[in-house]
């Protein structure tokens, strides 16, 4: 590899090559995982490139495609499965500078990818009383164009959805790694090229989304002596076609009790818990279901505040992967799975073999026009071969799992080749430059996903670097 062409072909760009900087910017929550941590705790770039305009990315790409040099493009690094990491070294593009933002006709908004999601929702409000139809728990700091290339659902999602469902994201503007690189604007079912595509067919630069009509939610949290009232009191909330909820979860305990910081005072260690957000004028049915359900309304953010010298979290940091976060800022051997209950009896079936090996933690959203159980239960992890084992237990039970433990695109999804991925990328990234690791059909179009074994990037460079600064 080049570097020193490279640089001279980027003379004029935010160009970073600091150790610190570079193991900084080459890293996202892979830690989360420990055998994520293992594989990929030494990675890191060569060099840091951080572009303000379109034109900028185009540049980087054609120097990156001209010198054969990795590139791989990152927002915050907010993400849980080495997403933005570098396996390969080369370039980081950080994206964080493209952040325009354009409110369009027909509640319709457009950003640049660096917008971060907060401050886009903010700008909406202030502007039209709208607000994105959902964000991740980590909004406050990740990127519009991170997330849609990373992520897959979040706060409000129990109303709308995931980000590949149709509708829910409405244009991506990618730049691809070519000679001369192309700008391109993919729309209806050709988002999905690179909507949680981990940037390896093309580099995101703006992103068109629909809205929604913005509510002043209240916040609301349940406690429940028993696990199975609290899930049937959130699946009946989800059922509830005249109940408009933005956040609907369930925390088994002890995780309440343990992890919820200024709200755990108000729980039992041996309550379970819902976290709700819940439109104003819904809150007198919530009330009288949970009354009914055998539950207790412990806090609403309408009427009660939280005495702590602490900043108070919102629920939409409580939730999704800020509550794995949350575990491990109390215990750093927890780590976390993704799966899939097909319906109440499953999960308490998985309760009932595993107990409090899985704190159980679910997120009710819409799939296919019903309410589905998303589970992103806690693990209290002793070895490989065991984490291995819950998986197959949750399979047994019928249960999908998406391993949040391996860095590949097929690996923590579907288990197989997305062909219409695989060809676009062919098109985009005839070198195969773009976050290289991350797509197993690219690199092992023969990789049997049957086998029971990981994939292994042969490309994983280990970076010689000594550490320089913790998690």
């Amino acid at each position: 590899m080049t570097l020193a062409a490279l640089l001279k072909d980027l003379d004029g760009l935010t160009v970073e090559t600091d150790p610190t900087t570079l193991r900084r910017k080459s890293r996202d929550y892979f830690w989360f995982s420990p055998l994520l941590k293992q594989r990929l705790d030494r990675v890191m770039a060569d060099v840091v490139v951080t572009p303000t305009t379109e034109a900028e990315v185009v540049q980087v790409l054609a120097a990156c495609h001209r010198h054969q040099i990795p590139l791989t493009p990152r927002g915050a690094g907010t993400g849980n499965y080495g997403q933005a990491m570098p396996l390969s070294g080369g370039v980081v593009l950080d994206l964080r500078l493209l952040t325009g933002v354009q409110t369009l006709p027909g509640a319709r908004v457009v950003a640049g990818s660096g917008a971060v999601i907060a401050d886009l929702d903010r700008q909406l409000q202030a502007s039209q009383q709208r607000a994105l139809r959902f964000a991740p728990s980590t909004a406050q700091v990740a990127t519009i164009g991170g997330f849609v290339a990373g992520g897959s659902g979040g706060v409000g999602s129990v109303r709308w959805g995931g980000l590949r469902a149709r509708g829910n994201v409405l244009r991506v503007r990618l730049v691809t790694c070519e000679a001369q690189p192309r700008v391109i604007d993919l729309v209806g079912d050709d988002v999905l090229k690179a909507v949680h595509a981990y940037g390896t067919t093309g580099v995101v630069t703006e992103i068109e989304l629909p809205t929604a009509e913005s509510h002043d939610w209240v916040e609301v949290l349940v406690a429940s002596d028993q696990w199975d009232d609290a899930a049937r009191l959130a699946q009946d909330l989800a059922e509830s076609d005249g109940v408009l909820l933005n956040e609907l979860a369930a925390l088994a305990a002890p995780l309440p009790h343990d992890i919820l910081g200024p709200y755990s005072a108000s729980f039992r260690r041996e309550q379970s818990a819902l976290l709700l957000m819940v439109a104003p004028f819904a809150m007198d049915a919530v009330a009288t279901m949970v009354r009914q359900a055998r539950c207790t309304i412990v806090f609403r953010s309408d009427r009660n505040t939280v005495a702590s010298e602490d900043q108070v979290p919102s629920v939409t940091e409580l939730g999704w992967n800020h509550t794995t976060l949350r575990a491990l800022q109390v215990d750093r051997q927890i780590t976390y799975l993704q799966t899939r209950y097909p319906d109440l009896e499953s999960a308490r079936r998985i309760r009932a073999r595993l107990g409090d090996e899985l704190p159980m933690h679910i997120e009710w959203m819409r799939s296919s026009g019903t309410p589905s159980l998303g589970g992103l239960p806690l693990v209290r992890y002793t070895t490989e071969e065991r984490l291995n084992e819950i998986m197959r237990i949750h399979e047994e039970e019928g249960c999908g799992v998406f391993n949040p433990h391996v860095y590949t695109l097929e690996e923590g999804g579907w288990r197989r080749p997305d062909p219409a991925l695989l060809a676009f990328k062919r098109q985009a990234d005839p070198l195969g430059l773009l976050n290289p690791g991350k797509m197993v059909a690219w690199d092992r179009p023969d990789f049997d996903f049957g086998a029971g074994k990981d994939y292994v990037f042969p490309g994983l460079r280990e970076s010689d670097t000594a550490d320089l600064a913790d998690d």
